[in-house]
């Protein structure tokens, strides 16, 4: 029935907030029992509120930022390397925030009420981007996935998460619909708000690529390879200009390296440099030494889930009705992290941007299918708010 309540973009709006909001209260419920398990050994200590919870870890960098901004000297640690601070984090979110916060009583409530909408927009982005190659139903029920999924108390945090995927599923929106020019503003706000943006040249590349040896089904005007070759260069440019920012506000051309070196040395050691793929190496290595199991057979784990989900992305048929560019976007952005990132329980959340994916999930027709990705979706939504907020007090309880 969903396909014939949903003929006008109002009604489209109006469903959506309907599922949004119940969702909401139902994370809201689960942050409540969150706060009341909090113990002494948690991060937030015995007397955790929701909104303790709301604005924690990472929450408090932007929270920084918003109120201090950026530092011009980098803080050193007793090893005498640089220290996390405020330049792993991006800027739109938290100036954002603080502004809400000057007209809503101060930065924590403009902070929630900004993830808050952009969740909400979000949702809705995601189902214009789904309907056409879905359907009206299958679409609707990827945005229920969406809004109680695994990471959705992400959509009630001090995060800038929710705001990126706004402008990623914009970004996918407008090129599936060849709209070029909107990702010229677009590209910068992905940039600005959060790291990633690099990945989305990638797929600007493997785009023109993919459109160059299709164009005798699918014409390839000059016009769009301008657009697209001026698109990637703007990506990889703004991708790389936060290390430039960083370089001169600090005086040290290896500000921005450094920062994000940081939080990786505090698992491997000062030493710890960076060469691309060299992250998910040293930690499947670390991972399954402290397992007890042997590093080997990491490594051949970790090829394993990369041929799978290459495997899948090329071949599974579910993903092929998603269309080429989310297809794409998944592969670039998969291949991104393996490049840059070091994984630990953040994980987690640094696969948000994989939102759209959930169309595959979406698509068998099941009705008890899809309750049961339901409540598995609750059910991660609730381990991950448990594991990363009520527990929160080892180094692999990290949102």
């Amino acid at each position: 029935m969903a396909h014939r309540r949903l003929r006008s973009p109002l009604a489209v709006w109006g469903f959506i907030a309907v599922v949004y909001v119940a969702a909401r209260l139902l994370t809201t419920g689960l942050f409540w029992i969150a706060a009341e398990l909090s113990g002494p050994n948690s991060r937030f200590g015995a007397d955790a509120t929701i909104g303790s919870l709301a604005l924690g870890w990472d929450g408090q960098w932007y929270w920084l930022i918003a109120v201090s901004g950026y530092p011009t000297e980098l803080p050193v640690n007793d090893a005498g390397v640089v220290a996390e601070n405020g330049w792993a984090f991006m800027p739109i979110y938290p100036y954002l925030a603080n502004a809400l916060g000057t007209l809503l009583g101060g930065y924590p409530t403009g902070a929630l009420v900004l993830s808050l909408v952009a969740g909400y927009a979000a949702s809705v982005v995601l189902f214009f981007l789904l309907r056409k190659r879905i359907g009206d139903v299958a679409a609707v029920w990827a945005v229920v996935f969406f809004a109680n999924g695994p990471l959705a108390a992400l959509f009630q945090m001090g995060y800038a998460e929710s705001l990126f995927l706004v402008w990623l599923l914009l970004a996918l929106l407008a090129l599936s619909k060849r709209s070029f020019g909107w990702l010229y503003l677009l590209i910068p706000l992905m940039g600005y708000t959060r790291p990633g943006v690099l990945a989305f040249a990638l797929l600007l590349g493997l785009y023109g690529i993919v459109r160059w040896f299709r164009r005798r089904a699918d014409p390839l005007p000059t016009r769009q390879i301008v657009h697209i070759v001026a698109l990637g260069a703007l990506a990889c440019a703004v991708g790389f200009s936060w290390q430039v920012f960083a370089a001169i506000a600090t005086g040290d051309p290896t500000a921005y390296m450094e920062t994000e070196l940081a939080w990786r040395r505090s698992w491997v050691g000062p030493e710890e440099g960076f060469v691309p793929f060299s992250g998910f190496l040293t930690a499947t290595a670390v991972w399954f030494g402290l397992w007890g199991l042997p590093e080997a057979l990491g490594y051949v784990v970790l090829g394993i889930l990369v041929a799978a989900i290459a495997g899948a992305l090329l071949f599974a048929p579910a993903v092929r009705k998603l269309g080429g560019e989310v297809r794409l976007w998944s592969a670039s952005y998969l291949v991104y992290l393996l490049l840059v990132f070091f994984p630990q329980s953040s994980t987690f959340r640094l696969l948000l941007p994989l939102t759209p994916l959930a169309g595959a999930v979406a698509v068998p027709t099941s009705r008890w299918w899809r309750i049961g990705v339901l409540v598995a979706c609750i059910a991660g939504q609730w381990w991950w708010i448990h594991e990363m907020l009520a527990l929160g007090d080892t180094y692999y309880r990290i949102p």
